[in-house]
């Protein structure tokens, strides 16, 4: 039930991937009819160190074998030119703390204007909901990305009615039409930005190996943003419940007894 959830590639320490894609024929070309989309980064510079102390822990833990010489770490090859911040934030459920549900946390509570997220599956972590709701109440823009349909029919049920919740406080959910989106962003404040592994679900903030990294820099927010922005308009948003389907009753009692399983999907 404890799987590595992260998606890290790094060549010969100068360069690193990090993002929401697998290896997988359906990235391309979709599964079935359904095309994917998805958010992937390229790194390069300081950070890409940490993204490779993150698989090098990931190496000793399943191999036992310790890799530490300073050849893996070659100085930057090139000039730097801004003056971004970059943090790589890993989780497991073998942890002290669910580090990166505690970010997104803080982000919610601390944020003044808006905050954009994008996730496949929306199964959150009654903290999370709790910060979403917070936010949305406190008059911050919270707008959150999902796919009109998910690819598996028991979380599409039972994100409905978390949905509901969030829509009922203000939360803005924006439904994806275009293809399934596997994204996993935040944006917040024109400050700081956020893309990485980790879905807004139980299993993702509690029982996965997850990696994000986490950028506090105007411009790259802004690049981030844009994304967003992008994805937008191919999206239908909700803002209140009027705006969501009709669902009759025993529909709805379906998708909260659904609920129930969220830890276990």
């Amino acid at each position: 039930n404890y799987r590595n959830h992260r998606k890290l590639c790094v060549i010969d320490g100068t360069t690193a991937f990090i993002g929401g894609m697998n290896i997988a024929k359906r990235y391309v070309s979709g599964r079935g009819h359904q095309p994917w989309r998805d958010t992937h980064l390229r790194i390069r510079g300081g950070a890409v160190y940490a993204v490779q102390r993150a698989f090098l822990v990931d190496w000793y833990f399943v191999d036992r074998t310790l890799i530490n010489s300073r050849s893996y770490y070659p100085p930057v090859p090139f000039a730097i030119s801004n003056n971004c911040l970059a943090q790589v934030v890993t989780s497991s459920p073998i942890a002290m703390w669910p580090d990166i549900m505690q970010g997104y946390v803080r982000i919610l509570l601390e944020a003044r204007q808006y905050v954009y997220l994008e996730t496949p599956y929306f199964l959150p972590t009654d903290p999370v909901l709790f910060a979403m709701r917070t936010a949305a109440i406190a008059g911050v823009d919270v707008r959150l990305m999902v796919p009109r349909h998910s690819d598996a029919k028991l979380v599409e049920w039972a994100s409905t009615s978390y949905i509901r919740e969030a829509i009922e406080a203000g939360v803005k959910i924006c439904f994806y039409e275009d293809a399934f989106n596997h994204s996993k962003l935040l944006i917040c404040d024109d400050m700081l930005c956020s893309c990485g592994s980790t879905n807004v679900d139980f299993r993702s903030f509690e029982n996965n190996f997850e990696s994000n990294i986490f950028f506090y820099d105007h411009d790259l927010t802004m690049r981030l943003k844009q994304v967003f922005l992008d994805d937008l308009t191919h999206c239908t948003v909700a803002e209140t419940t009027a705006d969501l389907p009709h669902t009759p009753f025993y529909t709805r009692l379906w998708q909260a007894s659904a609920r129930l399983l969220s830890p276990l999907l």
